[in-house]
């Protein structure tokens, strides 16, 4: 359970008082691993070499100590290979067309660039087809609720940014951009985001901190004409009903009959509640620090008040020791170790456990595994990973190309949809009720389903030629 790391240790061995292997033998005793040996140079009495090594950030001082006891070793250099992935940042912008010649920058510049801007300014909807708009969405954060980190500020924020752009464009082909923004200002984000929405396709929010996330995204859904997704949100709750539906049929068990209860209902969790509500469920018990909640009470939160409205049809009161008896899934978007062996114990029988807290999940997966029927965590070190990246990446590839005004709730629940189809009857078991993030039917998938049912709700503004 402990968090890795990989670091690239260069040494210089003296090969008349040590062997590799004593090296070797130290980095494993220590715990580390070694997964790629690079001979730098080499004589009849001295060697150097990088060594990659994967071990537990805890053991990392432990083992350099380790290995520069040993007789004829010198360390000569440590680096971690997580910050010279980072070094200089991890994307960059290309120009599609090349320059060589007066004739070549007259057209992509002055002055035949004058009558593209003019056909625009005639016609706005031409900046989807003249310019980068139509392939771009801009990657939005304040930094405030960075993956388990919290609010770590925006500068801090953009290694996360990047690489979201990273992926939108490796799995997606989508062109993103990070934009993270020197305010917590609710109305100052929204007017920032609105005024450079004219270059965007497109708005990804976050790692904004609820419950701003919730005002942000409903106001520019509302006064943009592009479609605004937050991703810790709805991103989550795609993934998570896709993974549901599958375990669900793994255990012979229908959505709108399970008994479902959410622990942590915060941004992620309230959108996996309405994600589940619209494709069907009837019976979700949402449960915070304040036990389960119910129309009975009354809470300053809106999103809770919505909740609270919604769910817990039978008016199920108490923490969560209560309310999970003889419950058919658990759902975890909250905080490590709040999920116990007895609570498992009393739900009710073939246990759905989803534990999706990250680094640590509300349970030990080692722990929880013999007592429930299907498992799956925020982790990638587990089966059944439940990860975003499997959402956004075709959901606006599909939003894009059919040119969505917004995602509304019948495209996320199509992406679900879609992302379950891709796991094949015949592979479907509990270790598998999720497709890996690099399979690559899940962005077409998506895609298509999301184009179809953008179109089937009117939000479409484009039909692309294979529809039509």
């Amino acid at each position: 359970m402990a968090l890795g790391t990989s670091m690239i240790i260069r040494l210089q061995m003296d090969k008349r008082e040590v062997t590799f292997g004593e090296v070797a033998g130290a980095i494993g005793d220590g715990g580390g691993d070694v997964v790629a040996i690079d001979v730098i140079h080499a004589s009849p009495d001295h060697t150097i070499r990088d060594l990659t090594v994967n071990l537990p950030e805890k053991m990392r001082e432990s083992v350099l100590e380790a290995v520069e006891a040993l007789p004829g070793v010198t360390i000569v250099n440590v680096s971690d290979r997580t910050f010279l992935a980072h070094l200089g940042g991890k994307i960059e912008i290309q120009s599609k067309s090349p320059v060589k010649n007066r004739e070549d920058l007259s057209h992509v510049y002055t002055p035949g660039v004058a009558k593209v801007c003019r056909a625009i300014h005639e016609d706005p909807q031409k900046a989807f087809t003249l310019t980068i708009k139509r392939n771009t969405v801009a990657v939005v954060s304040d930094g405030t609720a960075v993956l388990g980190l919290g609010d770590i500020g925006p500068r801090a924020a953009m290694p996360v940014m990047e690489g979201k752009a990273m992926l939108f464009k490796q799995f997606a082909g989508v062109d993103a951009f990070p934009i993270c923004l020197d305010t917590k200002d609710t109305e100052e984000i929204i007017r920032t985001v609105k005024l450079i929405a004219p270059a965007f396709g497109g708005i990804n929010l976050e790692d904004i901190g609820s419950p701003r996330c919730f005002e942000i995204e409903r106001r520019l859904t509302e006064e943009l004409d592009i479609p605004v997704f937050h991703d810790d949100q709805h991103g989550t709750a795609v993934v998570v009903l896709a993974g549901l539906l599958n375990a669900l049929s793994i255990v012979g068990k229908k959505l709108e009959d399970a008994k479902i209860v959410l622990l942590g209902v915060g941004a992620a969790g309230s959108a996996c509640i309405k994600m589940m509500l619209s494709a069907g469920a009837r019976n979700v018990i949402a449960v915070d620090h304040c036990g389960a909640l119910h129309k009975a009470d009354k809470y300053d939160n809106p999103m809770w008040e919505w909740i609270a409205d919604n769910c817990n049809p039978h008016g199920e009161t108490g923490q969560l020791e209560q309310v999970i008896a003889g419950a058919d899934v658990f759902i975890g978007v909250s905080r490590p170790n709040l999920l116990t062996l007895d609570h498992i114990k009393s739900m009710a029988a073939d246990p759905i456990v989803f534990a999706m807290a990250n680094p640590d999940p509300e349970i030990d997966p080692e722990l929880a595994e013999p007592h429930v029927r299907v498992l799956a965590t925020g982790r990638s070190d587990f089966p059944n990973q439940i990860n975003n990246v499997l959402c956004f990446p075709g959901m606006f590839r599909g939003a894009l190309d059919c040119r969505a005004s917004v995602i509304n709730e019948a495209m996320k629940v199509a992406a679900a949809q879609a992302i379950a189809s891709v796991v094949e009857d015949d592979e479907l078991n509990e270790q598998y009720i999720i497709p890996s993030v690099f399979n690559d039917k899940v962005v077409d998938r998506i895609r298509d389903a999301v184009v179809k049912a953008a179109m089937k709700t009117g939000v479409a503004r484009r039909v692309p030629p294979e529809f039509r």
